[in-house]
């Protein structure tokens, strides 16, 4: 084989090793392809490199991912919560598959003492199809469940209440008794338990169950106004979570105090 035809051949591999893509080489076309066309639904890589310059967090820290769809992307952590370390890892129009399959990446790797889940709306919308509740209620869970495996505390924001005033049909695609359906359903899962929730929608709604006029511009994303109430009642609620997922994981030694006092 001539020798330079061989080099090239080398060059290639080290070149597949290098970047990772030696197993895909393997791989049957359609393989490939699903699985590229899989990250680019999710968004896989639409935080890498904010995530590779985030400094790990140090003893004593308590950051927070707040972790959603265009709700939590468009919420401006630094001017409502001044002082603390919380990340941004929403993405605009995203539903609860979508989350479920970045989570790792951007919440998992990033060590935090705590996420804040926002997310369902788009799933009632049906932005990637028909979904149905037991659907959404499977993706909170495996959310929750991932975080309590890495013991990161986990905080479910309730599904934030629509309405129609601004002249769009919103709950045309958005159905106030889905939301409702499901945030009760959220609600119950966290009191068994599992995790601790925020009722945002509660805070939210006027008189006729709607969204208040006075705290969206289109019906669906708060306004300055919606995140100044939003924001204390996340901070509450990260409070509690974080200082019962610390009461958690020390057993030993509150038995040790028990029996020292004896």
């Amino acid at each position: 084989m001539n020798r330079y035809f061989t080099a090239t051949l080398a060059a290639v591999a080290v070149g597949f090793i290098g970047s990772g893509l030696i197993a895909l080489y393997f791989l049957r076309p359609s393989a490939v392809r699903q699985q590229v066309a899989v990250e680019r639904w999710a968004q896989l890589h639409r935080y890498t490199n904010d995530n590779k310059s985030f400094t790990k967090p140090s003893s004593g820290e308590n950051p927070a991912v707040f972790f959603g769809d265009s709700i939590t992307y468009y919420w401006d952590l630094g001017k409502y919560f001044p002082g603390k370390r919380y990340i941004n890892r929403g993405i605009k129009e995203q539903t609860t598959s979508q989350l479920l399959l970045r989570f790792r990446r951007d919440v998992i790797a990033l060590k935090p003492a705590a996420v804040v889940i926002l997310g369902g709306i788009n799933d009632i919308a049906e932005y990637s199809g028909p979904m149905s509740l037991e659907t959404i209620q499977n993706n909170y869970a495996s959310m929750a469940d991932l975080a309590a495996q890495n013991r990161i505390a986990t905080v479910f924001g309730s599904i934030l209440p629509v309405n129609d005033y601004a002249g769009a049909a919103v709950t045309a695609r958005r159905s106030p008794e889905k939301i409702r359906e499901v945030n009760a359903w959220l609600q119950n899962y966290c009191a068994q338990g599992h995790c601790t929730y925020i009722d945002y929608y509660r805070a939210m709604i006027d008189e006729r169950g709607m969204l208040r006029v006075d705290f969206s511009h289109d019906g669906v994303h708060p306004n300055a106004t919606a995140y100044g109430v939003m924001a204390p009642l996340a901070q509450s609620a990260i409070d509690k979570a974080v200082g019962s997922e610390r009461e958690s994981l020390a057993p030993s030694s509150r038995f040790e105090r028990h029996a020292h006092t004896r």
